[in-house]
């Protein structure tokens, strides 16, 4: 069916109001990612003053020892994956199932897989990849503090059952400039590799920390905010990179917005030129038969 010039004065505004809509979007996703940035950084030094009071509570007590008098029974594996709830974010989810599936399968214990949105079900629908609880992925920055509640009382459920051999959180993190990548970090046992991941190796000066307490009251209450506070990161880190996702799509989709909005300019113009030629032409096609008619 031939364009008339209704029908792509229609398209324009079609498109306008499309492109309308695109701008806002980006204009929300730049905010958000500042949000939830901020949130991030707000945590960096109570994160590193809880992780080295940890360490301190560990300098005269080996590792092992304070982490097995908190884990019972069975053996248990939890992996935390935050995906993402809403669309337009591209390859958010299925790059990052690919990652965990991936890093899951160098683990020989039994795995626990939790989700942060809905969205990431799918990619995890196998038998060996069977996810076991989902949760909600918040809407702000204020909501991830009830997220991050819900999760530790189900992380305490199963230490009460079982033991819980090792933490993980599986997540996009924002890296420099534009885009993500995929992050994993292991949250327990408290081991070697986790005094590595938070960058405390030793102890930063000659005097010797004290512990007020003993561990046996001070260490439960340290390792639950130092629970909190990585999850609470992972969180606030992967809204912050699906936010990113979303303005890079919706920069997409500007671009082909403008596009096609200056295809339809053109095409426009051609065919309102066209119009107004044939226009001509009929008048002139009339007078000359009215001027050759009266001679």
């Amino acid at each position: 069916m031939a364009d008339t010039l209704e029908s792509l004065q229609r398209r324009k505004q079609s498109a306008a109001e499309l492109n309308s809509v695109v701008r806002t979007m980006k204009a929300m996703a730049a905010s958000n990612i500042g949000q939830y940035e901020a949130a991030v950084k707000s945590l960096q030094d109570y994160y590193r003053t809880v992780a080295l009071s940890i360490y301190a509570s560990f300098i005269n007590q080996p590792i092992k020892e304070s982490v097995s008098s908190i884990n019972k029974k069975e053996n248990e594996t939890i992996a935390i994956v935050f995906g993402s709830d809403q669309g337009l974010v591209g390859r958010f989810n299925a790059a990052l199932a690919a990652f965990v599936q991936h890093q899951l399968q160098q683990i020989n214990s039994n795995k626990n897989i939790w989700i942060v949105g809905e969205r990431m079900l799918p990619s995890f629908n196998e038998k060996n990849f069977a996810a076991s609880k989902v949760f909600s992925v918040p809407n702000s920055v204020d909501g991830i503090t009830s997220l991050v509640n819900d999760v530790l009382v189900k992380i305490e459920e199963v230490r009460e059952h079982k033991q819980l051999q090792s933490l993980y959180l599986f997540h996009n993190a924002p890296i420099e400039g534009n885009g993500y990548e995929q992050k994993t970090s292991q949250l327990l046992p408290l081991d070697g590799q986790w005094k590595k991941d938070i960058g405390i190796t030793s102890w930063e000066t000659k005097k010797l920390p004290q512990v007020i307490g003993g561990n046996k009251k001070l260490l439960p209450a340290l390792i639950r905010e130092y629970l909190f506070m990585s999850i609470y990161k992972a969180c606030a880190e992967s809204l912050a990179s699906e936010n990113a996702s979303r303005l890079e799509a919706m920069q997409r989709a500007e671009k082909n917005i403008g596009d096609m909005l200056d295809d339809l300019k053109q095409t426009y113009n051609r065919l309102r030129q066209s119009t107004i030629d044939e226009e001509l032409f009929d008048v002139v096609a009339g007078f000359e038969a009215l001027k050759n008619k009266n001679e």
